[in-house]
């Protein structure tokens, strides 16, 4: 699977892209493929200077991915800001609870 993740993004970078839209990319990945996905994607945006737009639940990725987050609820944006704003100061009880779990 992670062969194929890459290769994926690998095959949507190489078109040069102003926006690269990744649903889920490391999701059901084993930690260090995850990471050779996320450093990957990581070069490739410095590289061709692609904004990513990165749909995922895992905060850890959201961290190390974002430099600005939106938060949505039930299909609506709640909360949005840089990474370290929403981090350190969540704002709506759900982003609280949702950094809390």
């Amino acid at each position: 699977r992670g062969m194929r993740q890459r290769a994926m993004i690998a095959k949507a970078l190489s078109c040069n892209p102003l926006l690269l839209i990744a649903d889920e990319p490391t999701t059901a990945l084993d930690v260090t493929i995850q990471n050779q996905i996320l450093n990957l994607m990581c070069d490739m945006k410095q590289e061709f200077r692609t904004s990513i737009i990165f749909i995922t639940h895992d905060l850890g990725v959201v961290g190390q991915m974002a430099d600005e987050v939106v938060i949505m609820y039930m299909g609506r944006i709640i909360e949005q800001g840089t990474t370290g704003e929403i981090f350190k100061n969540p704002k709506h009880p759900y982003t609280i609870k949702l950094l809390d779990a």
